[in-house]
């Protein structure tokens, strides 16, 4: 069985270790990665100098999907797993240049806590009351896909979507919440309005099953203690590329092809036929990994309409600035994790995360990193800023937002990096379950197709790990 691996993200990384993994253990399996960058790992890229890490993309994964953190033990990487630190969480929303925190009580956008949510100054006195009749809601049955900001702002206000969906999302999807999926994005809260109407008492009824559930496996096993007090993120001691340096020393070689584009796919009697850099190759096989809107070119002349859906797929772009200060020459950080930045604020920023809080022993002693997040939807133009404007522009809005004593002109980051993903956040748009199923029976239609990556079910690390080696496991199953 020879399968040839297109895309050397995480997805097709993940892919040729299963496959790898197969033929360790006897199976007469082959395969080719093909990747058109010099190097592998997609946006999974870290730079670690004098103990101090730099990640160019993602600088962690959810530690509920159990995925990365199973590849990462298989790998011998689990001393490196690094929690996120939970104990000194906190995140703040801009609102006119004001810090203000989320409120205790959040969950999963649904405000749980009458007290704390009284008393942000968050949300308007208009908002808080129509919270609180929020309860009242009857069950509503839905039989079709809405938007995300749809759907809160029915039973919260136009003001939660802007202070409260729109930048949580933004800062996990790069998207709009009024484009997104409520049935992909925010699946729980449209069962959860089926059953109950009310989201608070379908989040309150959950959590309080969940607590009963964490007590029962207390009881029974020291195991439950352990994933009460699991964290939200997960990292590694020496950045996400220890993951994708890991899985490339594994693979063969011989059948790893950087810098090298696939031009053109063909399907043929016996398998399927891979053109790129001059030469013709016939798989058993294929596994396209690579982004839907690559993927829809490639499948142009094999199936039309499997095309056209995958190049329908809306992607989003993102910046990443890292500025690396000097703590004893800028002023108190507040505390917690960092803010996100709703877009009604009318900043270039996005989001800014304190890195050396997020992660402890990832940062020397006195050294802060701030690392803001530009782009999205709503601002593709950036892109095409000089590395120098984009650096200004973080600087300049972190001391209108944090204070000139804490960021201004004169507090000198010692280091600068600028990192652009053009394309590279697929996004989950309304109707993207009913078109996953009509790609889905196309790609089954394709004898020894698959896809994986971030485009189809889920798009954090966990998930295209989970996708690669899925396919993979698929395509030995034959």
């Amino acid at each position: 069985m020879r399968t040839a691996i297109i895309g050397g993200g995480i997805a097709g990384l993940a892919a040729a270790y299963e496959l790898e993994c197969a033929r360790a253990g006897g199976a007469a399996v082959e395969y080719t990665l093909f990747e058109s960058r010099e190097r592998l790992g997609g946006s999974l890229a870290s730079e670690v100098e004098n103990g101090l890490v730099l990640e160019r993309g993602p600088d962690s994964f959810l530690s509920e999907k159990p995925a990365a953190a199973e590849l990462c033990r298989e790998l011998g990487l689990g001393g490196e797993l690094t929690p996120s630190n939970d104990a000194n969480r906190k995140t703040y929303i801009v609102v006119r240049n004001r810090l203000v925190p989320l409120p205790d009580g959040l969950m999963f956008l649904i405000p749980t806590k009458l007290i704390p949510t009284a008393m942000t100054r968050l949300f308007s006195p208009s908002t808080k009351i129509r919270m609180a009749l929020e309860l009242l809601h009857p069950p509503r049955p839905s039989g079709h896909d809405e938007s995300v900001a749809s759907l809160v702002e029915r039973h919260f206000g136009a003001e939660a979507v802007d202070r409260l969906a729109d930048p949580l999302l933004s800062g996990i999807y790069g998207g709009d919440a009024t484009q997104l999926s409520a049935r992909t994005v925010l699946p729980r809260l449209v069962e959860m309005e089926e059953q109950y109407g009310s989201l608070t008492r379908g989040m309150l009824a959950a959590h309080r099953q969940m607590r009963a559930r964490a007590a029962a496996q207390k009881n029974g096993s020291s195991s439950g203690a352990k994933a009460a007090q699991r964290t939200i993120f997960t990292t590694l001691r020496g950045g996400m590329q220890q993951l994708v340096d890991a899985l490339e020393a594994r693979l063969e070689p011989a059948w790893v092809r950087k810098s090298t584009a696939v031009s053109a796919l063909e399907r043929v009697d016996g398998g399927w036929k891979i053109s790129s850099g001059g030469r013709a190759e016939v798989f058993d096989a294929v596994i396209l990994a690579s982004p839907a809107w690559a993927s829809s070119v490639l499948l142009g002349p094999v199936d039309g309409e499997l095309s056209e859906e995958l190049g329908g797929i809306p992607y989003s772009s993102s910046i990443t600035v890292n500025l690396v200060y000097d703590e004893a020459k800028m002023g108190t950080l507040p505390d917690g994790f960092g803010f996100l930045v709703p877009v009604v604020e009318g900043r270039a920023m996005l989001a800014c995360t304190f890195v050396h809080r997020k992660f402890l022993g990832r940062t020397p002693p006195g050294k802060a990193v701030l690392r803001a997040f530009l782009g999205g939807a709503k601002n593709e133009a950036l892109l095409d800023e000089s590395d120098e404007v984009l650096i200004a522009t973080v600087r300049r809005e972190l001391s209108e937002i944090l204070g000139t004593r804490i960021a201004g002109p004169h507090v000198e980051p010692e280091r600068t990096q600028v990192s652009r993903w053009r394309r590279a956040m697929a996004q989950y748009a309304v109707g993207h379950q009913d078109r996953m199923k009509r790609i889905v029976g196309r790609v089954d239609a394709l004898p020894g197709l698959r896809l994986a990556g971030n485009a189809y079910d889920g798009i954090g690390i966990p998930d295209c790990i989970r996708t690669g080696r899925k396919a993979a496991k698929d395509i030995l199953a034959g």
